[in-house]
């Protein structure tokens, strides 16, 4: 039966210290090899913390998977802010376009749970509301609506 080690680690950063060595080493594995390989596959998301998980088989081989940043992680990345608005209501602190947030929904993939890329992208809307984030310079509930409406289809395929 394979052992399964979850963590979330600093993307490229991880290191045989907490939180993966105290879990890895009770399990004879060769944790520089496994730290190797988990930087290996999370450093497309540098900067961020990424949840990934380590089988282990009974042979001592290892897979890696590497689960998606928050959709909040994702958004400051791609506005290159530190943190969202401490009041989403009154305070905006960026905006992005209607296309940066399809690529948040695409980056996400099956973790969201729309099944056409509309759905998701209203998902990821969502997080921009609570965070202070404006779309195309509107209220991201406004481009909600306009999606509903149908105004968004050439930009947004199914």
């Amino acid at each position: 039966m394979p052992e399964i080690v979850e963590a979330q680690v600093e993307a490229g950063k991880a290191t045989p210290g907490p939180p993966l060595g105290p879990a890895l080493g009770p399990l004879g594995v060769n944790i520089v090899e496994i730290i190797k390989g988990v930087n290996e596959q999370t450093k497309a998301y540098t900067g961020m913390v990424v949840p990934v998980k380590i089988i282990i088989a009974d042979d001592k081989s290892f897979t890696v998977e590497v689960g998606t940043p928050p959709t909040s992680a994702l958004i400051k990345k791609e506005l290159g802010i530190d943190k969202g608005s401490g009041n989403a209501r009154e305070s905006k602190v960026g905006n992005l376009t209607i296309e940066q947030v399809a690529k948040i929904a695409e980056a996400k993939g099956t973790s969201l749970q729309g099944s056409k890329l509309s759905e998701s992208v209203k998902e990821i809307l969502g997080t921009c509301v609570s965070m202070g984030i404006t779309v195309d310079d509107q209220d991201p509930r406004d481009v909600q609506t306009l999606i509903n409406d149908g105004k968004y289809e050439a930009k947004l395929p199914s």
